[in-house]
């Protein structure tokens, strides 16, 4: 456990974490908990390093291109991953590398990997590797379909969203499947990976012993899907696929503009008479078909054409205006650029500026901050970044692990660093 920094008050100071992930799972994972203050080691291959590194687009002297066209070149999903991580080579096929591993872990609280089932095992940077070292580990796997499965399946997010369920779940009732816009289950895994890894240091409190924790993307995101019960909707009838609005809540959803989409919810009794009122149409109130909840879900088709009729002719902005004056929950459907640019997430850090070390001001650039506040501690990313694989080395085996110049240099002559 290393000593935390007097002058930051971050809710995970003090913990260690080896960050053997690549790609976006594992590294999103190893991300949260860099900015809840750990100090977090990310672990590449020194023959290319993580897969991200090659994600365009890139960062650079040109600004934003599609290609890298410059050798200082910064791939956006790097810089964005790898914020507040120090960065070290390690080739984990090479003879001795597993005594580095461990090495590592003896003095850490924290690895997370995300290779196909047994692939950690097989290179010799499993749970079992890291317990020799340090009993009190807690060792992390993300994996498409959890650590016990038995074929080592690969996973990736559009993969896990297909076996889900989740495609199925979004789209009007004949439209073919639709794939998420955000990378769903890709981001949602490691976020139960943090919440294992907490609870399993929790634990080690009373305990004194670390475990393994093992997220399955596909259990991850099918338990999101869980949530509503498909086989009742079925048979009550009900359409479990209605396109941009939810009919068994109705009215609820997205409706058309003159300019654009508008999100309304008028679930309730009180917000449907203001949705009426805001309609000019408050007559529909006393309408049997629309006069009360269970009335409305089983109408919702026609409710729906009535509030579509209604909102296409306006702009969103007097949409949004004339729901509000009535108390309607309602927003503009917006583009994600502008989303990340709203002055209440910029303000809560929940978005944060990211920029190329040497060349911050060729482009203006948003990505994710940690989206929790807590009333007396802080979150932030510490001032580093492995631009290059092995960035640090010299820090990390040198001065943390007590490797001589010697023996630094006979590994990297070696390829093992």
């Amino acid at each position: 456990m290393h000593d935390p920094t007097p002058a930051t008050r971050r809710p995970l100071e003090g913990l260690r974490v080896i960050d053997l992930t690549r790609a976006l799972a594992g590294p999103y994972a190893t991300l949260l908990l860099a900015g809840l203050g750990a100090q977090v080691i990310k672990v590449e291959d020194p023959r290319g390093g993580d897969l991200a590194r090659e994600n365009s687009p890139y960062v650079g002297r040109d600004g934003v291109t599609v290609e890298r066209g410059h050798s200082d070149d910064v791939s956006i999903s790097h810089l964005s991953r790898a914020r507040g991580k120090m960065g070290v080579s390690l080739n984990f096929k090479a003879p001795g590398a597993r005594a580095i591993f461990q090495d590592l872990c003896r003095d850490a609280d924290i690895v997370v990997e995300n290779f196909t089932a047994g692939t950690a095992d097989r290179l010799g940077v499993g749970y079992q590797a890291a317990r020799e070292a340090n009993p009190r580990i807690i060792y992390c796997s993300l994996s498409g379909f959890g650590a016990d499965d038995a074929e080592g399946g690969k996973a990736m997010d559009v993969i896990i969203q297909a076996l889900s369920g989740a495609m199925y779940t979004s789209g009007d009732p004949d439209a073919p499947p639709v794939r998420m816009g955000i990378p769903v289950a890709d981001m949602l895994a490691p976020v139960f990976g943090v919440i294992g890894i907490l609870s399993a240091l929790e634990q080690r409190h009373r305990t004194g012993h670390g475990q393994h924790v093992d997220v399955s993307m596909l259990g991850a995101l099918t338990s999101f899907v869980a949530i509503e019960n498909w086989s009742a909707l079925a048979a009550a009838g009900m359409p479990a696929r209605t396109g941009l609005t939810v009919q068994r809540l109705s009215p609820f959803g997205v409706f058309e503009c003159a300019d654009g989409y508008v999100a309304i919810v008028a679930v309730h009794e009180k917000l449907a008479r203001g949705l009426f009122q805001a309609m000019g149409a408050p007559e529909l109130s006393d309408d049997p078909r629309f006069a009360s909840r269970d009335a409305r879900v089983a109408n919702a088709p026609v409710l729906e054409a009535h509030i579509t009729a209604w909102s296409r002719n306006l702009p969103t902005a007097d949409v949004v205006r004339l729901l509000e004056a009535q108390g309607v929950p309602a927003a503009p459907v917006r583009h994600p650029e502008e989303a990340l640019s709203d002055p209440r997430v910029m303000a809560r850090a929940e978005t944060m500026p990211i920029a190329h070390p040497s060349y911050p001001h060729r482009s203006e650039l948003r990505t994710s901050g940690i989206p929790i506040r807590f009333s007396d501690a802080e979150t932030g990313f510490d001032p580093t970044l492995p631009i290059s694989v092995g960035e640090h080395n010299h820090q990390i085996y040198r001065e943390l692990l007590g490797y001589d110049d010697a023996r630094i240099a006979e590994l990297r002559a070696a390829g093992v660093i």
